[in-house]
């Protein structure tokens, strides 16, 4: 009964392709694989997405705009590992996936273990950091004393998890290089549910629990991502999957290591740059007001479940260009790049259609003094989904490749060429200025929120332009051929 559900599901889904198919947008063969490989990381990244929804709504109702400032500031701080290890699982991605393409499931295996003794090294030292040092990290972009409270303890808590989010996400990339998206998913769909409510129960002190607020919010993360972690290691161990995890034996290989670093410090460097680059604009968003800085945190939480296609597409990108790399079949890899950009962008814009269409719902649940602010940012967001499918989208095929470096110029120019530069003209004069030799530099304009809407803009139109610039040059198969990893580098 289960299974003939879950074919009439499946059937259905895949009316989708088969219909852009019919209408000429996409090939049936390679947008269908794309979109199996995609539809379970779309469903556990949408998932992620309502949990840190929930959360926003949750400290909203109880603690109002300034609990959401809050978490929003304790959030930016969590990003400095979380996008870390985003990198260094995109390195386990693309390496995972030419060993399985070029039939070599041993040493696939020793990449797991590889990445997360990397995991390990770098997520320990910035648990303790974050743990002395979060309320200074919190006061470096925010003045208000409750605010800074706030964020501190949430960041504290959150941090203790961290290697245990840095491992769940080995082990779903790992699988996901491997061709396998949906065990992943069905983790999360038993995990990130426990999370809400385990969230919803510690924020609002329900049943015989204290009501913690901030500090609920951040237990029930910590809480979930562990029971996460601890899951993954037990289905890696089965040995009852396309990879696993071996304790035993071989621990170290320097060539899968200087690939997995080689492929993960320029996508670390574009995670850490995009990271960073956000500190300066929240100050800019909390120079303009707190109901500014809640109303964007909202509007960009909502608006993430828009951009949930691109992170499926993105990751399908990678597991199909690099398993045709790994066979050696370049012209192959080339097409499911182009292809999968295709079906995702037909994706996305539905999606972000209809969220942009019911902006205002969205907004008013959400209990937010300043709906129409926040009715703005979504909408403004919704604007800038096409490009962030392209880029995202275009990113995975070159990381599939190996080919990680141009992601992170794009991101560079895109944040300190374009963003911060632009965002700063929305400050009042007197706000930004610097002196310099003895001149006074003042780039506040006074633009206001019609500044910050296009640096917005412009940041992810530059990011979707270099990642597509360089899959069409197709230099990411030279790139992969100098690779020592998969048939493409093979002697």
């Amino acid at each position: 009964m289960l299974d003939d559900a879950k074919r009439r599901v499946r059937s259905a889904l895949f009316l989708f392709p088969a219909a852009l198919a019919r209408i000429g947008l996409v090939d049936r063969k390679k947008g269908s694989e794309a979109f199996d490989l995609a539809v379970p990381v779309m469903i556990t990244g949408a998932m992620r997405t309502l949990l840190r929804t929930a959360d926003f709504f949750m400290v909203s109702l109880a603690v109002g705009d300034m609990g959401v400032a809050a978490l929003e500031l304790g959030f930016q701080y969590y990003f400095v590992p979380f996008g870390l290890s985003l990198a260094l699982t995109s390195a386990t991605i693309s390496i995972v996936s030419r060993f399985k393409g070029a039939g070599d499931d041993a040493r696939a295996d020793l990449a797991i273990k590889q990445s997360l003794w990397l995991a390990l090294a770098v997520s320990l030292p910035l648990t303790v950091v974050t743990w002395v040092y979060a309320e200074p990290l919190i006061a470096l972009l925010n003045d208000d004393p409750r605010t800074i409270e706030l964020g501190a303890v949430y960041l504290q808590i959150v941090m203790l998890s961290v290697f245990f989010r840095f491992w769940s996400l080995i082990a779903a990339r790992a699988l996901a290089g491997a061709g396998d998206t949906r065990t992943p998913m069905y983790v999360r769909l038993v995990t990130l549910p426990t999370n809400i409510g385990l969230n919803a129960v510690l924020i609002f002190g329900l049943g015989p629990f204290p009501e913690w607020g901030v500090a609920g919010a951040a237990w029930g993360t910590a809480v979930a991502n562990t029971v996460a972690a601890l899951v993954f290691f037990a289905l890696l161990l089965s040995g009852r999957f396309s990879v696993r995890l071996r304790l035993g034996g071989r621990q170290w290989d320097g060539e899968i290591l200087r690939e997995l670093v080689r492929v993960g410090l320029p996508l670390a460097g574009t995670r850490l740059s995009r990271t960073f680059g956000r500190f300066p604009f929240l100050f800019i968003l909390g120079a303009l007001g707190t109901p500014v800085l809640a109303a964007y945190a909202i509007g960009r939480r909502v608006m993430l479940l828009a951009l949930m296609p691109a992170w499926g597409y993105a990751t399908a990108s990678s597991t199909l260009v690099g398993q045709s790399l790994g066979a050696g079949d370049e012209a192959e890899a080339d097409q499911y790049g182009w292809q999968t950009l295709r079906i995702a962008l037909a994706t996305q814009l539905i999606i972000a259609g209809v969220i942009v269409a019911l902006a205002r719902p969205i907004a008013v649940a959400f209990g937010t003094e300043h709906v129409n602010l926040t009715v703005d940012f979504i909408r403004m967001f919704g604007v800038g989904v096409a490009a962030f499918s392209v880029s995202r989208t275009m990113r995975g095929g070159l990381r599939g490749a190996g080919d990680t470096r141009w992601p992170l110029y794009g991101t560079v120019a895109g944040t300190y060429l374009f963003k911060l530069p632009i965002a700063t003209l929305a400050l009042p004069a007197g706000v930004a200025a610097v002196s310099v030799a003895g001149v006074t530099l003042d780039p506040g304009l006074d633009l206001g929120l019609v500044a910050v809407y296009a640096a917005i803009l412009a940041d992810m139109y530059v990011r979707a332009a270099v990642n597509t610039l360089r899959f069409w040059s197709g230099a990411w198969r030279r790139v992969a051929r100098e690779s020592d990893i998969g048939a493409t580098g093979a002697d």
